[in-house]
């Protein structure tokens, strides 16, 4: 196997678009977002890595008048605006017993047998993991050239009865919001820290 170093730097509009000049929208223009956007978005996120390949994360995407009508009864009051306007929605879940796909998503030693009997530590990756692959769901949004506004107002034991009924070991995590965001509807960029303040190289 030949291994590839990589010396490249992405250009500052590409870092910009990602990082730098992205922004958390709270408003959306009228534009469609495709169920091919969703797809390209999700074959993006699921190359980026997880815990032993786990990859727990299961998505609802919402784009129905109906079913945003239904998100929007389980989240609190000033979110609702925002997932009723959004083109889509992505509850991003994740499975206790996601060890069940071992097998075959981790097919070089037996995976699944580390989290046999143990629910907890199952709860505990699957929820670290699951976060993750949400991050890594809204920096694909943002590469397909879409923006992003994820929320954590809501309330779970809702939107799981509502979106996961039938998979009553799915959670949710967070909910995203993804379309094209109208800049009216932004705030000021928050301070963010400089280096020294919150991190230390030893």
């Amino acid at each position: 196997m030949t291994i590839q170093y990589h010396d490249n730097v992405l250009s500052d509009a590409t870092l910009g678009q990602l990082f730098n000049d992205a922004r958390t929208y709270n408003g959306w223009l009228d534009k469609d977002v495709s169920d091919e956007q969703l797809h390209q978005i999700y074959d993006l996120l699921k190359m980026a890595p997880t815990s032993a390949n786990m990859q727990p994360a299961r998505i609802v995407w919402v784009k129905s008048k109906a079913q945003k009508a239904k998100l929007a009864e389980c989240v609190m009051e000033g979110n609702d605006s925002k997932v009723l306007a959004a083109p889509a929605t992505a509850i991003i879940g994740y499975d206790i017993d996601f060890h069940e796909e071992l097998p075959w998503l981790f097919p070089h030693t037996d995976a699944k047998s580390w989290f046999d009997g143990d629910e907890e530590g199952r709860k505990e990756g699957a929820f670290r993991n699951s976060a993750l692959q949400g991050a890594y769901l809204m920096l694909a949004a943002r590469a397909v050239g879409l923006d992003c506004g994820a929320m954590s107002g809501f309330d779970a034991d809702k939107v799981n009865a509502a979106f996961f009924g039938d998979a009553p070991r799915h959670r949710v995590n967070f909910i995203c919001s993804i379309g094209y965001g109208d800049p009216e509807s932004i705030f000021d960029r928050s301070p963010r820290p400089d280096f020294e303040k919150f991190n230390s190289i030893v």
